[in-house]
């Protein structure tokens, strides 16, 4: 009897690899950790995912002193599978860390994706087009298929020089044209995440598990970057408020206008629309693009490491293959006991390694835009490292990094009315008859507010490094009446990182208004997907009848 193959999985401190082991363990394998020099001996096979900075990942990889053994692994012929940045690793540099040497296992460089004509990172699913055909068979790929991609930096497609012998997918995005898959020899990567591909990155990643992928190393005709068709879709997310109801059970529950508790009439307790994981595994299987868990209860009373949230996200994580985000909480933490202090980045490598890809900072947030503007008008650098945002872009990368925006109308009669604010005209005239307002952020749930209006606010966050903003509205929570438009138009022109809509979504027709009003990046929606009143399987059926192309589920 053929002994079972030893699948290892090359981890430096990526983040979120629990969803890849899941995903291993989907599809009925085990996987091994590589812990010292010696592993990479043992290894019949070995995955090697990285998301955040090119930099981290070398530095770490040269740290453990794996670099040598890597790169000796690869020369005996053995199966390799690079994922993200565990692909661009394998490229001979990076702009991203200039003076930081790849491995050079694939001739080019990795290049910064260009954000003056679109929004960056590249997030969301898009296709993965096969550029050449091969006489071997290749990983199974391509076709109708999207993938989850997110990323700031890439290597561009030439279809030139070497690229010939190794690039098996290529992607376009906006105007530019990337690499989304290479494949040399023993050697396959994706700049996408298999893990988070549902269907098509399973089947993908069982590719490379069960077959021999070991490509000849005959020259093939390529497509040129020209006949490679835009494919990006428009996401749509799920998003669940999870908070303990009064017999301190987790819940899923909704507020309107973030009140989650009934009517006193109806007894006053907190509203139950579900179980967090059952709930979040439902819309998966109905095709949401990502699962936003809103974590909205403190926990104050226990040790971070007890937290609910981290058990949600593990169960969450092992049958759930679409990104994941966790928000609320994610700052300096204290434990009860005063002994134990988390700075706000490994409260976010917590909850990475407990299987969230990304984390929502809301009130945070707010405060270091309260710095940073201050430190503006002192006349010193705006930014100093000491933030949650940037320590958590800085290791984690920027794609990690969400900021949750909870505004409210503050109505004026013109602009001079508030000469330190962001003032537009609004479609939505206040109670006197007000044509002008700015948007007031709020922190505590909204519960505080400050003196920063929105505009001020993701413009400090996106130079401070959050790569993408969860736009609420207060005066839309819980209406139904469709997003604030206003809103989401004048912020989606203020940044360049991706805007996700949320907040007053109550039929199909609101989703695709607001992206045919304001090209926004992602659509959410909560109370309406939990009761079942808008499948989301209907949101993109009408979506795609509209022309807004959208994610199909196998």
């Amino acid at each position: 009897m053929e002994a079972p193959q030893k699948l290892y999985l090359l981890d430096y401190g990526a983040g979120n690899v629990r969803s890849l082991v899941n995903a291993v363990e989907k599809l009925g394998h085990t996987i091994t950790h590589i812990d010292t020099v010696e592993d990479f001996a043992r290894a019949d096979k070995i995955i090697f995912p990285g998301v955040g900075a090119f930099g981290y990942a070398m530095q770490a990889l040269r740290n453990k002193g794996f670099v040598e053994p890597l790169l000796a692994y690869i020369a005996s012929g053995r199966p390799l599978m690079g994922i993200c940045v565990g692909m661009q690793v394998l490229f001979e540099g990076s702009d991203e860390s200039p003076d930081e040497p790849g491995l050079g296992v694939f001739e080019g460089r990795v290049e910064r994706i260009d954000s003056s004509t679109k929004t960056v990172p590249h997030m969301g699913w898009n296709a993965a087009h096969v550029v050449g055909a091969h006489t071997t068979q290749g990983p199974d790929m391509g076709g109708d298929r999207r993938y989850y991609f997110v990323h700031s930096y890439a290597v561009p497609y030439t279809a030139c020089g070497r690229q010939q012998k190794f690039v098996h997918t290529a992607t376009r995005y906006g105007d530019e044209v990337v690499v989304s898959s290479a494949w040399q020899k023993n050697v396959f990567a994706t700049q996408f995440h298999p893990e988070k591909s549902g269907a098509a990155g399973l089947s993908a990643l069982q590719s490379f598990i069960e077959r021999d992928l070991v490509r000849s190393s005959d020259l093939v005709e390529i497509s040129a970057p020209a006949t490679i068709e835009a494919a990006l879709t428009k996401r749509v997310i799920a998003c669940l408020d999870v908070r303990a109801n009064d017999q301190g059970d987790l819940v899923v529950t909704k507020g309107d206008q973030y009140d989650v508790r009934e009517s006193s009439e109806a007894g006053g307790d907190v509203r139950n629309l579900g179980k967090p994981v059952d709930l979040a595994k439902r819309y998966f299987e109905e095709g949401a693009d990502e699962i936003t868990f809103l974590n909205i209860t403190s926990f104050r009373n226990m040790p971070f490491a007890d937290t609910p949230m981290l058990d949600v996200l593990r169960q969450a994580s092992r049958c759930i293959f679409v990104p994941l985000t966790i928000g609320g909480g994610v700052r300096d933490i204290t434990d009860p006991d005063g002994q134990h202090v988390w700075p706000a980045v490994e409260v976010a490598g917590e909850y990475f390694r407990s299987g969230a890809d990304k984390v929502s900072i809301g009130s945070d947030a707010v405060y270091a835009a309260e710095t940073y503007w201050q430190r503006v008008a002192d006349g010193v650098p705006p930014t100093d490292g000491t933030t949650a945002i940037e320590q958590i872009a800085s290791r984690y990368g920027q794609q990690a990094v969400v900021i949750s925006v909870d505004p409210r109308r503050v109505y004026v009669r013109s602009p001079s009315d508030a000469p330190s604010h962001h003032v537009i005209a609004t479609s939505t005239p206040g109670p006197q008859g007000e044509a002008f307002c700015w948007y007031q952020c709020t922190v505590k749930g909204g519960r505080e507010p400050r003196d920063i209006d929105v505009r001020q606010l993701v413009t400090a966050c996106e130079a401070l490094g959050a790569g993408e903003v969860l736009l609420n509205c207060m005066d839309r929570d819980g209406t139904n009446s469709g997003y604030e438009t206003d809103l989401v138009a004048d912020t989606k022109a203020a940044v360049t990182i991706p805007v996700i809509a949320s907040s007053g979504a109550g039929r199909v027709e609101h989703f695709s208004d607001i992206v045919d009003r304001t090209d926004v990046d992602a659509v959410l929606a909560a109370g309406i997907f939990h009761r079942r009143e808008v499948p989301i399987a209907d949101v993109k059926r009408h979506m795609a009848e509209h022309g807004i192309p959208t994610r199909t589920v196998e």
